[in-house]
């Protein structure tokens, strides 16, 4: 830690600082706040309640498969859907659920009501464009560190409006983890040239 020459009091490391910058609205809030929500005259300014309801995204079209989406074109709302796990033989054979798959099925995410949606946890139904909902519900670090643009790819203005890659983009939504790499043979040593 570095010493401030003026007021002889140490500063705290960058990380700190800018963990405590990004949270001093709130602790203003909650330090000028008392037990009953009193804010000690500055009035219109209450207690840190969190949105009702996420801010939308800009995001670009989800890299749907050709040909398959919307759903409902093939999943008729009429059919009786079969919740069970197994294999499935007559289509989709493609995909392999290789995501936390002794414990997910497709239902866990897809919706049996509208197959043009996902859905939440809570039931709530979201579009695939915004699906980053949906996997933040499990992946919350890599859903945090999203949002501040430190994972996966964002782009447009530092303070203004920025439009982000969804998930998907990078991974397969069924089998999200990378497939490791072949390494490349070491580079040849460069030759001097008389």
């Amino acid at each position: 830690m570095r010493a401030i020459a003026r007021t002889g009091v140490r500063a705290a490391p960058a990380r700190v600082r800018i963990a405590l910058g990004m949270a001093a609205p709130l602790l203003a809030v909650a330090a000028c706040s008392d037990s009953h929500g009193a804010t000690h005259g500055r009035e219109g300014y209450g207690p840190y309640e969190p949105p009702e309801q996420e801010e939308t995204i800009q995001v670009p079209r989800p890299p749907l498969s050709e040909g398959i989406f919307p759903c409902s074109d093939c999943h008729d709302p009429e059919v009786p859907v079969n919740p069970q796990r197994r294999e499935l033989t007559l289509e989709h054979t493609g995909i392999v659920l290789n995501h936390a798959e002794g414990q997910r099925w497709c239902l866990d995410c897809h919706s049996a009501a509208d197959r043009d949606h996902l859905h939440l946890a809570s039931g709530e139904l979201v579009p695939f464009e915004e699906s980053y909902r949906l996997c933040g519900q499990c992946h919350g670090d890599k859903y945090r560190d999203w949002r501040a643009g430190v994972h996966g790819r964002r782009t447009g203005q530092w303070d203004g409006e920025k439009e982000y890659l969804l998930c998907v983009h990078c991974h397969d939504s069924h089998s999200p983890r990378f497939k490791p790499l072949k390494p490349e043979p070491m580079p040849s040593a460069p030759r001097r040239t008389p």
